[in-house]
């Protein structure tokens, strides 16, 4: 039943994508972002207790919702399902992802610069400005290929490790490491402990979609052993643990060149972010973009099939 509702949020994704109205994660964010401004302080004990009541208040309700519909008998176990696939189709992103990298994509392509530009805030969280159409091109990318991870792979196997508390309980963290985990004045000790919470759920499934991303290469016209080559001597080169394996191994298996100079709003100035090349092929193009984009597609059907197989009842 477990394996059945992963599929079937995975399924729903696919289909209907994110609701345009009342998403549950954009309810949270603005949740989060109260319990911000009351809790602030410029420290990390005080982020450490902002993380744990976001995510622990969530995922214990979730975890309490679960464990009374399977005091039901066989109309809960029903419930239970119902409840799995609809936090998973609630917690996935990939419809959106891949809509958006290709909105942007067709954008370049009819020479419409500026029509991607507005766009890629929806994607990216860099200065998009000054953005040529190959800077936009790796932005996009590079987005895609975190987002897999971040956003269709981790759900499912957080789903399939700890149900629908494990759901929740990623969902959460990753939004809140979107919400404070940037480098800031603000956010440098109240943000650190959602991001390295966040570092130590995005662990298991970054790996998961290297793999997947070297074995799905060929379908994409690209090389598994590029992917798992590109991954393992390019991903240490950026910043993140999670992210950087991710991003060198979609450049290996498209084909690309990505990491540069990234430039971030942060007061005035902005910050500015210099990352090693990930990959050794040409600059993206919009080409790149569908590829990154099909790849991502691809990745998380896999990743749908292993966590299925992967839950407690299919190990039964």
């Amino acid at each position: 039943m477990s394996g059945l509702a992963l599929l079937a949020g995975w399924a729903a994704d696919l289909a209907a994508g994110d609701p345009r109205r009342w998403h549950p994660v954009a309810g949270f964010g603005r949740a989060a972002g109260f319990a911000e401004r009351l809790l602030w302080r410029d420290s990390r004990a005080a982020g450490a207790a902002f993380a744990a009541a976001c995510v622990g208040l969530p995922a214990a309700a979730a975890l309490g919702a679960d464990l009374a519909l399977g005091r039901a008998g066989r109309a809960g176990a029903w419930l239970r399902a119902g409840l799995l696939a609809g936090l998973t189709w609630a917690a996935l992103g990939g419809r959106s992802l891949g809509r958006e990298a290709e909105g942007i994509a067709r954008a370049l392509e009819t020479g419409d610069l500026a029509g991607a530009r507005r766009r890629l805030p929806a994607l990216v969280g860099r200065e998009v400005s000054g953005l040529d159409e190959a800077e936009a091109c790796r932005a996009v990318c590079e987005s895609v290929a975190e987002n897999t991870a971040d956003a269709v792979v981790g759900p499912l196997v957080w789903g399939a490790l700890a149900g629908p508390a494990g759901v929740v309980a990623y969902r959460c963290a990753n939004t809140l490491d979107a919400m404070v985990g940037q480098h800031s004045q603000r956010y440098e000790r109240f943000g650190w402990a959602a991001a390295r919470l966040d570092d130590l759920l995005t662990w298991a499934p970054a790996r998961l979609v290297v793999l997947l991303a070297a074995a799905c290469a060929p379908m994409v016209g690209g090389d598994a052993l590029a992917a798992l080559a590109v991954a393992r001597r390019d991903g240490r080169r950026h910043p993140s643990p999670n992210a950087g394996p991710v991003e060198a191994a979609f450049a290996g298996a498209t084909g690309v060149r990505l990491g540069g100079r990234n430039v971030y709003p942060n007061g005035a100035a902005g910050r500015v972010e210099l990352r090693g090349p990930l990959g050794h092929g040409a600059r993206p193009d919009p080409g790149a973009i569908r590829r990154c984009a099909r790849l991502s597609a691809l990745v998380g059907a896999g990743a749908a099939v292993v966590c299925a197989g992967l839950t407690p009842r299919a190990a039964r």
